[in-house]
């Protein structure tokens, strides 16, 4: 619900928002999850969002428990149209509603089907897939964020990250989850396209709570934003870079549903006298239309270059089928695949059921499986 009403209200004024607004308060309701953004004593006269005289509030916050009283979170920022966030800012996610922190910037390349490329700087399609369009890939930038630990009780559609790789154990199949910090693992994770960070700014010393913000993250007034990364986060980055880092993302949408891919390589394994490679894929799906559908089958087509064509089929995924509607309007979800060759391609659709009992398939946009000539493995020292 708290992403509901983000995208409904808040996306509206701030993708309209400029220095020549006055700044509106951001506030949020921990029971429900909501956030509501209270209009400010002046009304603003650039955009006319306010009459004269209105004491109206921007976004409600309906369905509240009683007796569960709002609380300042902060005040929006400019969202930048150019350039990236830096690392230490707040943020609210415009579709999942959490409230969040920047560690870092990643850079990708997007092949976004949507888009109609020129014939130069295109992607091939992998052989046997459902489409012959070429893809243009475009540097887009992401961000590996902390999300705050109080609003995951509510974003019931994502689950975060838990960045996973292969260890050295004679289960060949054996996964674990990275990174740590000393003996923490790193939890509530995620990665975050620049198109939806909403910036606020609080005067708050520990605005997030997550058990690795004070270690990563330092409180510095005189900076903007004034949280500044600790020798440990850079320290952090640099170990863990192998698993964390991301280099595609592939996007396409059908009938209102939009779906982003981003695949990982994760590493290699011997067993039996072969090679097997692994790797982590990220998949969200998101309902841009204003039908409610429901996620009922996955379909998928699994190629690899010793030239095997594998076809997986099943009911939902990683044991959900995720309604889409305006109030929940996406759902996000990583799952592995292994193949004994070190590269590939994966593809396939989605059955989507309307409220009507009529179906539909949603493509899944193809991506490859590429693993790293210099093959990774676990940081030295990792206890298990």
């Amino acid at each position: 619900m708290a992403a509901c009403a983000l995208r409904r209200a808040l996306l509206s004024s701030v993708s309209t928002y400029s220095r020549k607004h006055t700044h509106r308060i951001l506030s949020f309701a921990e029971a429900s999850s909501r956030f509501d953004v209270y209009k400010p004593q002046q009304t603003c006269h650039v955009c006319g969002l306010f009459g004269s005289g209105q004491q109206r509030r921007f976004m409600s916050s309906r369905n509240r428990p009683e007796g569960k009283i709002l609380e300042t979170v902060g005040v929006f920022e400019a969202v930048k149209q150019h350039g990236k966030y830096e690392t230490g800012q707040l943020f609210l996610h415009s579709v999942f509603g959490y409230r969040g922190i920047v560690l870092f910037p990643w850079h990708a390349r997007l092949y976004d089907r949507d888009v109609t490329p020129p014939m130069s700087d295109s992607k091939p399609e992998p052989p046997g897939t459902h489409g012959s369009k070429e893809v243009k890939g475009k540097t887009h930038t992401y961000y590996q964020v902390l999300i705050d630990t109080r609003d995951c009780p509510h974003i019931v559609s994502l689950r975060p990250e838990a960045v996973t790789f292969l260890a050295n154990h004679d289960d060949s199949r054996a996964l674990y989850a990275i990174p740590r910090y000393g003996d923490t693992l790193v939890q509530r994770l995620d990665y975050v396209s620049h198109e939806d960070i909403l910036p606020y700014y609080s005067t708050e010393q520990i605005p997030i709570q997550h058990e690795l913000f004070e270690r990563f993250l330092m409180y510095n007034p005189t900076k903007s934003p004034p949280f500044t990364a600790r020798d440990t986060l850079k320290a952090w980055q640099e170990k863990n870079h192998p698993w964390l880092e991301l280099s595609d993302v592939h996007r396409e949408t059908t009938e209102n549903i939009r779906v982003t891919v981003i695949p990982f390589y994760m590493g290699m394994r011997e067993a039996q006298n072969s090679h097997v490679y692994w790797w982590r894929y990220c998949i969200r799906l998101e309902n841009l239309g204003n039908e409610v559908v429901q996620l009922r089958e996955r379909h998928w087509r699994i190629f690899s270059l010793s030239g095997t064509l594998e076809t997986v089929r099943g009911r939902g995924v990683v044991g959900r089928e995720p309604v889409l509607s305006k109030e929940q309007p996406a759902f996000q979800y990583s799952s592995h695949v292994s193949l004994q060759a070190p590269s590939g391609h994966m593809w396939g659709t989605f059955r989507i059921e309307r409220t009507d009992g009529s179906h539909f398939d949603v493509r899944i946009p193809p991506f490859s499986l590429e693993s790293n000539k210099d093959d990774k493995a676990p940081p030295a020292g990792y206890t298990f």
